[in-house]
């Protein structure tokens, strides 16, 4: 590659900015991003929800390559090798990089959307991008009533963040635990309590099957529109696109959530916090490969060896990660294929890590990594402390460490999880499991 190689990279998030970084001088690098905003850390939005970070806090480092906010490419033409964008650009390139993200999931629920309607109703909110952020925290003040549907990550995330607003929140969770896809039964009962502490009120194996509206006068909902701004609607929502802006919403505002019982929770606010999907659109209609993502090899090559794709929307050996750590290493990866140095992406062995922080010493720290569900056979060691709150437990396989969760204190995440990403036996882990195990 030469400084004279044309680089097109549609999506100015952390995957496609850190490859733009990387590549920075080596060649002529492009980035599109939809968002008007300055681009920002997605890890961060629960701590600007929660007040605690200024939306500026999230920034991201500035790029030297030309980044362009706010337009969008609407196709990819491949026998040209161009991007055209809804600003009536047509950009030309060499290599083409998809680092397009995911969206957030809408679930089926009665009363989302009204019959050939694509407009949520006032008051219901995805939590995926900067605007979700800024127009759920413009709906949310001490006292309002909002449902969290979604016990993952980004539901447990979203729960915390509106209690210390002084939200009543209630959290439904279809499946039996909350975090069931990282954390064990001991450690997500933990999170339960400590959740409950909070003021969250959390329903579990409990599926929401509608919502109720309301029709809400014109000069009601004027006074709304202005209190909560929200992006514009458009055809695939990508990053920082909202489905359904204010002002096309029309005269509906949420009332209360459905749930299959036939119970019924009032609701100023509802957030769908239902998980992410690749956002594949862009690519699909390009006829590249797609199965749960865009399908992509050792060097990240699509089914058309002069795109890429990384991050969320890349789909590698049947893996979509949907998460930061991975979508970096992919970006590195992808450059140091571009610029002619050896490399191959193999997988990444993925650790979550979050911090729900409260007031005082409410405080409380998670760290989950590989496999916390123990095979027949497998051997689990735990260590747990009532008074300290703290919760640590290893599942080993023979003499290797294939995953474990730690709740409390973390001093000792980072040497475990170097022992599992090393694939190497623990050489002590009575050590590796103790405060000083990572020093």
């Amino acid at each position: 590659m030469t400084s004279n190689q044309r680089v097109v990279v549609i999506g100015g998030g952390l995957a496609g900015l850190r490859l733009a970084a990387r590549l920075n001088g080596a060649a002529a690098v492009t980035v599109l991003g939809e968002e008007s905003h300055v681009p920002y850390n997605r890890v961060l939005l629960a701590e600007v929800l929660a007040g605690r970070y200024a939306p500026e806090v999230t920034a991201l480092p500035a790029v030297g390559p030309e980044l362009r906010r706010g337009v969008r490419a609407v196709r990819v033409d491949r026998a040209e090798r161009t991007v055209h964008c809804d600003d009536g650009a047509a950009l030309p390139y060499d290599t083409l990089v998809l680092a397009t993200g995911s969206n957030a999931v809408l679930p089926p629920l009665r009363g989302l959307f009204e019959p050939e309607g694509r407009d949520l109703p006032d008051g219901v909110h995805a939590f995926r991008t900067m605007d979700d952020c800024l127009a759920l925290s413009a709906a949310v003040r001490p006292g309002v009533r909002a449902v969290v549907i979604g016990g993952g990550l980004l539901g447990v995330s979203a729960a915390r963040a509106l209690a210390a607003r002084g939200a009543q929140v209630v959290l439904a969770q279809q499946g039996e635990r909350l975090m069931e896809r990282q954390l064990d039964a001991d450690a997500s009962a933990m999170l339960h309590a400590h959740l409950t502490a909070l003021g969250v009120e959390i329903h579990t194996e409990c599926r929401v099957r509608g919502l109720t509206v309301a029709s809400v006068p014109e000069p009601h909902r004027a006074a709304d529109s202005s209190q909560n701004p929200a992006p514009p609607a458009f055809e695939e929502r990508g990053p920082g696109r909202s489905p359904g802006s204010r002002a096309a919403r029309g005269n509906r505002r949420v009332t209360g959530a459905e749930l299959a019982d036939g119970y019924r929770l009032d609701a100023d606010v509802v957030v769908l916090a239902c998980g992410v999907r690749p956002r594949i659109g862009l690519a699909q209609a390009a006829g590249l490969e797609i199965r749960k993502g865009i399908v992509v090899d050792d060097q990240l090559r699509t089914s058309d060896p002069r795109i890429h794709a990384i991050g969320d929307c890349a789909e590698h050996a049947g893996q979509v990660y949907g998460l930061a750590g991975p979508a970096l290493e992919q970006a590195d990866a992808l450059a140091a294929t571009l610029t002619g140095r050896p490399a191959h992406y193999t997988g990444t062995r993925a650790l979550t890590r979050l911090t729900l922080a409260a007031d005082g010493d409410r405080s409380l720290d998670l760290a989950a990594f590989g496999e916390t569900t123990p095979r027949p056979g497998d051997d689990v060691v735990h260590l747990a402390d009532a008074t300290r709150r703290t919760y640590r437990k290893v599942v080993l396989r023979g003499d290797r460490l294939v995953g474990g969760v730690l709740l409390g204190e973390l001093s000792t995440v980072g040497a475990l999880a170097r022992t599992w990403e090393g694939d190497e036996p623990p050489h002590d882990l009575f050590h590796l499991l103790t405060d000083d195990g990572g020093h």
